[in-house]
């Protein structure tokens, strides 16, 4: 029996099919020089153009940036020539989300990275199966990556999709671990997505000091009309999804609004994802693909 509704299935459906036309379509936007801010916003507005909305903001994670990092406001930030550029695409359609990645090289150094990190991705993908332990398919992915010379990234995993939610519980390991317990469920919709470094690196993740994507996670109580105003307007727009502040510019006065946005962090009204960096500052190549699992397999939405 499917964990989701006909009607909720083909939601999924329709997200995963609006984000693979809008990452194809980024994939040969994004050059050299580019503000980030640029790429950003572009894929933003595609993805509402053709009916979805971004399930978290663009992420356009750059060299040893694994992942979660968004322009702010007025970022004056570029893509660095010969870099390897993670773009990370979210859609979602009345709440259903799809997720995806592509990694863009501007570096032939870094090709034979990229080619682990989809070799990992298929092989994940090509055994994936209701019943199949997270713990066998990690440790398939840390194979793979490592029969081509190179490290996964231990501290990061995929992870399983619900409505309004991006990491839905059941994470998908990219390296082998103990717990035989935790299984794939038939009808489940997961992201897989392997990271992968260099042999000589440390293979895992750190916080970075920048701070660029939120979450609402609760209703407080608050001293500030803007900043009650502020909290309103991410519940309703956001729900349970990350968001980024680009997204709530014009939603209270421009001189009110450091200090509203200040009081929803201090208060613990929202919570910000630290972008994550590679330990020893060497670089990460990511693929990922949102599957649904069905009896003999899975069907790839994204």
């Amino acid at each position: 029996m499917n964990i989701f509704a006909d009607e909720a299935i083909e939601k999924f459906r329709l997200s995963g099919k609006i984000l693979r036309e809008v990452r194809e379509k980024m994939k040969d936007y994004v050059r050299e020089g580019m503000l980030i801010i640029d790429v950003c916003e572009k894929t933003e507005n595609l993805i509402q153009e053709k009916g979805g909305k971004p399930a978290f903001p663009c992420n356009v994670s750059i060299n040893e940036i694994a992942a979660h990092y968004t322009s702010p406001p007025n970022d004056q930030k570029r893509i660095p020539e010969k870099s390897i550029v993670k773009l990370d695409l979210g859609v979602h359609v009345d709440g259903y989300v799809t997720d995806s990645e592509v990694t863009i090289c501007f570096n032939s150094e870094c090709r034979s990275l990229l080619k682990a990190a989809e070799q990992a991705l298929s092989a994940a993908i090509n055994n994936i199966h209701p019943g199949i332990s997270t713990s066998r398919l990690g440790a398939i992915i840390e194979k793979t990556i490592k029969s081509h010379g190179f490290k996964p990234i231990s501290n990061l995993t995929g992870h399983q999709i619900g409505r309004y939610i991006v990491h839905a519980g059941t994470p998908i390991p990219n390296v082998s671990h103990l717990s035989f317990f935790s299984k794939i469920k038939l009808g489940g919709i997961y992201a897989i997505e392997p990271f992968v470094t260099l042999p000589n690196a440390v293979g895992k993740v750190k916080n970075g000091e920048e701070v660029t994507i939120f979450r609402f996670l609760k209703r407080r109580s608050l001293k500030s009309p803007y900043a009650k105003q502020l909290l309103k307007h991410i519940e309703k727009s956001f729900r349970t999804l990350p968001f980024g502040e680009r997204w709530l510019q014009n939603v209270v006065p421009k001189e009110h609004y450091q200090e509203a946005f200040r009081e929803l962090l201090s208060s613990k009204a929202i919570m910000g994802y630290p972008v994550f960096v590679e330990a020893s500052g060497k670089p990460v190549a990511q693929a990922e693909h949102t599957v649904m699992v069905v009896e003999d397999g899975c069907e790839v939405l994204t």
